[in-house]
């Protein structure tokens, strides 16, 4: 058993320089529990530590290796599409998720609980009147609170004018939530259609080639069928990528659009009621 034991404390003082902080660890354990435990206890307890110690180690070197590798095959797959084309395709995808997290940002500061803000909007209307109501929408963030302020600024009009300012004003908030979205469209259009470019000059280069060398071989063929493919699918790949974000936009500005409705309707009600 004492050589069982040595044998492990050398086995981690053994390890490799980058896990020797992790090893020291388990040692400084291992010996405060050899203290006040049973040799048996303190045999399972180490060889437990070891077994552990060793499939995470063997597991981030297997991460690393993973990683390593495919970096290493992106680069070159980059290298091989036509740098030209392919960072074109890349400045094109930066660019749209540069809008997409703008506007992810945007639209979750401009979303607020409804029915909290109505319910206590209500509340201030009802006890400390306009002014009080006027103020807590003046300091509550996003259109749902814009458009509220607008309809409280005219409390003393008609209801249809107070309907046709809210619808107005809505439209505006509205605007407001769809700004950028346009280039976010733009880029997914571009991206896939610098792609198929990249396609067509890749198969000018193999007929250009086939020209030059006076013959149809299958090395200078794959040579331009390759890089037409790889921009072809890095334009795809971009695309779907901001297609999906594009999607989300839409969705919360459709759900924001929504809560703006129902407002609109509580707000008349409200005022009407006074």
């Amino acid at each position: 058993k004492p050589r069982a034991i040595s044998s492990s404390l050398e086995y981690c003082r053994g390890a490799k320089e980058e896990d020797e902080v992790k090893t020291s660890v388990f040692i400084r354990t291992f010996l405060t529990l050899s203290k006040n435990s049973s040799m048996k206890i303190r045999t399972a307890f180490l060889t437990l530590l070891i077994l552990l110690t060793t499939k995470a180690f063997a597991s981030a070197q297997a991460l690393e290796e993973t990683a390593g590798s495919m970096n290493d095959a992106l680069k070159t797959k980059f290298i091989e599409g036509n740098p030209v084309f392919m960072s074109i395709v890349a400045i094109t995808l930066i660019v749209g998720l540069t809008f997409c997290i703008e506007r992810v940002i945007y639209l979750a500061l401009a979303d607020i609980n409804r029915k909290t803000f109505i319910s206590k909007l209500e509340t201030l209307y009802k006890t400390e009147g306009l002014n009080a109501a006027i103020e807590y929408c003046r300091n509550t963030r996003g259109p749902i609170a814009s458009m509220c302020l607008q309809g409280l600024l005219h409390s003393t009009e008609k209801r249809e004018d107070i309907e046709r300012t809210v619808a107005s004003y809505a439209d505006v908030e509205v605007g407001k939530l769809e700004k950028g979205c346009v280039w976010i469209t733009l880029c997914i259009t571009i991206a896939p259609s610098l792609g198929f470019l990249g396609t067509v000059i890749g198969m000018v280069m193999s007929f250009d080639n086939i020209e030059m060398a006076g013959d149809i071989s299958p090395r200078i063929v794959a040579g331009g069928m390759k890089v037409a493919l790889i921009t072809t699918i890095f334009g795809i790949i971009s695309a779907v990528i901001l297609q999906v974000f594009y999607n989300y936009i839409l969705s919360r500005i459709e759900h924001i659009t929504s809560q703006m409705e129902q407002t609109s309707i509580d707000l008349l009600e409200i005022i009407s009621h006074d």
